[in-house]
């Protein structure tokens, strides 16, 4: 069940759409900034607040990489696996970060601190490697900087 909170904040959001089911991506992320990912009971209670079928919303919710249907992490690290940071080490570097935090792509460690998922791309080709954490970006990665930046979010 969506809390009140959440709701006024998707009907803001519609507001300023032509119509309701342009809404759908705001409304998605407001759900998983409220409680981290998107449920399968969140999902249906969005799609008849937009009017959409669940199977709608749940095809533009899969539709984006950002937009979480499992739990994860308390933080989020989306490591870049593009060309230009695989040519750079970041595949060594995720081996790194795989051993450091005893998980793989795609898992969340025992303490739920981190979940660590690829991204296809982060866009700053000139500073490879590169890794997000939630909405923070870091670059030119080395063992010792990823040491650094961990100890950033406890």
């Amino acid at each position: 069940m969506l809390n009140e909170k959440e709701m006024q904040e998707i009907a803001a959001e519609v507001a300023h759409c032509p119509v309701k089911q342009a809404a759908s991506i705001e409304a998605l992320k407001i759900v998983q900034r409220h409680r981290g990912w998107v449920s399968d009971a969140a999902l249906r209670d969005v799609s008849e607040m937009l009017g959409m079928t669940v199977e709608e919303l749940d095809n533009v919710a899969t539709f984006y990489n950002m937009i979480f249907r499992r739990p994860v992490g308390r933080h989020v690290i989306l490591l870049c696996d593009s060309v230009t940071c695989w040519m750079m080490g970041g595949e060594s570097l995720r081996d790194y970060i795989s051993r450091r935090l005893g998980i793989g792509m795609a898992e969340t460690t025992a303490d739920g601190r981190f979940t660590m998922l690829p991204a296809v791309c982060l866009g700053c080709c000139d500073r490879a490697p590169a890794m997000m954490i939630d909405e923070d970006l870091h670059t030119q990665l080395t063992p010792e900087k990823i040491e650094k930046v961990l100890e950033l979010y406890t």
